[in-house]
């Protein structure tokens, strides 16, 4: 990840956030999901988790320039995706590190800035971090566009889930896991 550093996101980092979210979907989902289920998954399901930064287990990639080209983060709590304000997938109930998954969440990556390592290197952050809490494993639920780069990571799974994006639509997603050991 030559050329990025990587830290913590901040509450200050929310709106730079929301502008990456927008790209990252517009872009890197575009012939992957439809134009109306992109525009409404911006609105609804992907946006900014405030609960990740408030645990500080979100992290961004930030460019020589100081723009936010990547995030991305991991979770101690049930909720396994959707941002804030997307009350259909809301858990905050913390995990068991002996006997549940860590979540691995909201990754998204700049369109100019993908396959360059960024995505790795915060999931590589993600999962050393969930390890050192004591979690053995982790889980995600993977937009379509998202499944080369886990997959890659050692992830798997084939579940395929129907999230409401609503509208009464939705997108694919496939739940994926990984052990941590």
């Amino acid at each position: 990840m030559s050329g990025y550093e990587l830290r913590k996101a901040t509450r200050q980092d929310k709106a730079a956030i929301a502008e990456l979210i927008a790209a990252s979907v517009r872009g890197l989902a575009k012939g992957i999901y439809d134009d109306r289920q992109i525009e409404l998954s911006i609105r609804t399901v992907f946006g900014v988790d405030r609960q990740l930064i408030q645990d500080e287990t979100y992290f961004v990639a930030v460019d020589g320039g100081q723009s936010i080209v990547g995030c991305g983060g991991w979770s101690k709590r049930r909720t396994l995706y959707g941002a804030s304000g997307y009350e259909d997938s809301r858990d905050p109930e913390l995990l068991d590190p002996l006997s549940d998954a860590a979540k691995i969440r909201a990754f998204f990556i700049h369109p100019s800035a993908a396959r360059q390592g960024i995505g790795s290197a915060i999931l590589e952050r993600c999962e050393t971090d969930a390890r050192s809490c004591g979690f053995c494993a982790a889980e995600m639920m993977s937009t379509l566009p998202g499944i080369p780069l886990y997959s890659a990571r050692g992830y798997s799974g084939d579940e395929r889930v129907q999230v409401p994006i609503g509208n009464g639509l939705s997108i694919d997603c496939v739940k994926m896991h990984k052990s941590l050991l």
